[in-house]
């Protein structure tokens, strides 16, 4: 196993791991920038109150991406155990 091999390894891995965390990451975002717009056009200044729709949201994010992110996974995990031949020589 040469550095190039390594390499391009670990660079799939980060973008698998950008790629399955970026719908939930981004609906967390998005929320809490409404969630925090609201608080600051109505004075409320309560903490808790994006912690529920936050977890309401990814909770959607999931369901809706899901079977999507699955996929991914299942597909880099099959061209990783095609791949462990070549890359043990």
């Amino acid at each position: 196993m040469n550095s190039t091999a390594v390499i391009a390894l670990l660079s799939q891995a980060l973008e698998m791991t950008l790629l399955v965390s970026a719908p939930l990451l981004l609906t967390a975002l998005a929320i809490g920038l409404v969630v925090s717009i609201f608080q600051a056009a109505t004075q409320i200044n309560e903490m808790t109150l994006s912690f529920i729709p936050k977890l309401i949201g990814v909770f959607v994010a999931v369901v809706v991406a899901g079977p999507w992110i699955l996929q991914l996974m299942v597909d880099f995990t099959q061209r990783l155990f095609a791949t462990i031949p070549t890359l043990a020589s």
